[in-house]
């Protein structure tokens, strides 16, 4: 799969590729990451690819043409690629984004700088549009790292074990189980009994009601759209009478 990054700075995205997972993916030839200089498509003497809003106001725009010609150049390269805007009023970007999008054969990330797009871009070049919080960046650098980094642990042979993502925070629409390693205590906290008892049935339950657990009492706006079986609806009923009832234990306290 290939990653194409437009951007006004792309020294930026550098480091973070040549580093650890994806780094490695990228020199076994698992992804292949391009950034370009948007300034490669601007015209004039200054190489400008931004100007003053119509109607006024602060800051400036960053223009249409230089980004139609980036995407155009890209397309012929990679025609079957979609167009990324990193924008703070795009779709909250997710696991489930992530996952569909590593099917891709590439995708194109459109960096905003300034003041943001000239609108044009958004109804004329783009696929989806993303953002990865609500608040706003200095750029679209950052969160086109944080999507490239969620998308390529996807792809085969990206991570070390192919099971790995299955047991993600999100993939199942719930948190992530605790984990523990080596010591067996640290500062007095013990590893539950369960995850040295061997018994691998017993383990994944107490994973998967400590997920309930977790996400019940960190992220209950999850629950709602999780895909819950019977099995697990029963236990998330005694968890929340349980923490219903510790919570009036303190409040009685």
């Amino acid at each position: 799969m290939i990653f194409h990054v437009v951007t006004l700075f792309p020294e930026m995205l550098d480091s973070p590729l040549r580093e650890s997972i994806l780094g490695r993916a990228v020199k076994q030839g698992l992804i292949a990451v391009e950034t370009h200089n948007l300034r490669d498509w601007a015209e004039g003497k200054h190489l400008s690819c931004d100007d003053a809003p119509y109607g006024g106001g602060d800051g400036m725009v960053l223009k249409p043409e230089p980004l139609a010609r980036a995407v155009a150049a890209l397309k012929r390269r990679t025609p079957a690629a979609r167009v990324l805007l990193m924008s703070p009023q795009g779709v909250p970007f997710d696991q489930q984004h992530a996952r569909r999008l590593s099917t891709e054969e590439g995708l194109i990330f459109l960096c905003g700088r300034y003041a943001g797009f000239d609108e044009r871009v958004r109804a004329t070049l783009v696929d989806e549009e993303f953002s990865i919080g609500d608040f706003v960046l200095t750029g679209g650098e950052l969160p086109a790292l944080v999507m490239i980094d969620a998308i390529a642990r996807y792809l085969p042979g990206v991570l070390g074990s192919a099971d790995s993502v299955t047991s993600d925070s999100f993939t199942d629409g719930l948190l992530e189980y605790p984990q523990y390693t080596r010591p067996p205590v640290f500062n007095d906290v013990a590893v539950p009994d369960v995850l040295l008892s061997g018994d691998h049935r017993r383990i994944n339950a107490w994973r998967r009601e400590q997920q309930l657990l977790r996400t019940l009492q960190r992220r209950p706006d999850l629950l709602e759209k999780a895909d819950l079986s019977a099995d697990d609806r029963r236990i998330l009923e005694g968890l929340r009478g349980e923490t219903d009832r510790l919570f009036t234990q303190r409040s009685n306290n």
